[in-house]
């Protein structure tokens, strides 16, 4: 690391930057408010604490060296961030803001409806939900927390587990005029959807003790929600998570077929980094899910072990 101490002054850096961005002194003094003198002045005391000159002299005339460009390229980039830096923080001391990222299906059938018991809580905080199913880097990125469907090794970040999630087939009480299968084994003749390798029927197969084999052509569907939907419209039945299922199956849309589950291989979890955790408005935000995660396992019927 660099010894700070060493640091050219800022105000000449600043004048600097100014003067190779608009080539003329002349227009850098009037953009931060000095004389042209005191930018020329500041330039040459620069010029002589670096042993490097960064502009050629024609008169009143000036051209930036090689040397000079470069130099103006690194500070204009570092003075981008500090002002970047300085309206964020502005913007903290007039408002607290959160932001929180999630999976599609999980931030809109799981945490957006029960977000305004949150917001009710804490109106002085906007909070920005954003779905994705890119895993974000949030020690890069402006994103205070992540909840991420994983395995919970995300190295650097303080990490909690929130809870796990299960499977089980679902499909509309209208699939097949109603004649619903009373058996797994009946799933044989049923048309059975997919979404990806990670919710492979195979695992529920075993759980339920039929020998069946992985279903394969005809749709594959790449999005949770469009999984139920799918469903929902009798094309089929889907093999789906308890945690975003549970909106079409308490309005009807769906029932859920049989009594066995199969234990995701896969868990939700709290991500943040440690500097988030300090913010006052992201503790208050783990507090709230954590308890809102404790009580939607408890009124929801959670699953129990696989084959329960």
């Amino acid at each position: 690391m660099a010894d700070l101490r060493k640091l050219p002054n800022l105000s000449a850096l600043r004048a600097f930057e100014a003067a190779a961005r608009n080539d003329s002194f002349s227009r850098a003094a009037e953009e931060i408010y000095v004389t042209p003198g005191a930018i020329s002045h500041q330039i040459r005391t620069l010029e002589q604490e670096l042993g490097v000159q960064l502009f050629m002299r024609h008169g009143k005339r000036i051209t930036i060296t090689a040397q000079g460009q470069r130099f103006a390229a690194t500070i204009r980039k570092s003075l981008n961030e500090i002002a970047l830096a300085a309206e964020a923080l502005q913007l903290d001391a007039k408002q607290k803001r959160l932001t929180v990222s999630a999976l599609p299906s999980f931030a809109a059938r799981w945490l957006a409806p029960r977000l305004w018991k949150f917001i009710d809580l804490h109106p002085d905080t906007e909070v920005v939900l954003q779905s994705s199913n890119h895993l974000n880097d949030l020690e890069r990125e402006p994103i205070d927390v992540g909840l991420r469907y994983g395995l919970g090794n995300y190295p650097g970040l303080i990490v909690e587990k929130l809870m796990d999630d299960f499977y089980y087939p679902v499909a509309s009480p209208h699939y097949r005029d109603g004649k619903l299968p009373k058996t797994p084994q009946e799933l044989e003749q049923c048309s059975l959807l997919r979404m990806d390798t990670e919710s492979s029927w195979l695992p529920w197969f075993e759980a339920a003790g039929v020998d069946l084999v992985e279903p394969t052509g005809g749709l594959l569907i790449e999005d949770a929600s469009m999984l139920l939907r799918s469903a929902s419209d009798g094309l089929g039945i889907a093999l789906t998570r308890h945690a975003i299922a549970l909106q079409e199956i308490a309005s009807g849309e769906l029932v859920r077929l049989f009594d066995v589950v199969a234990r995701c291989p896969l868990s939700y979890y709290f991500a943040c980094t440690r500097e988030a955790m300090d913010k006052p408005q992201v503790q208050a935000f783990h507090r709230w899910l954590t308890a809102e995660v404790r009580a939607f396992k408890a009124q929801s019927e959670w699953p129990g072990e696989p084959g329960a």
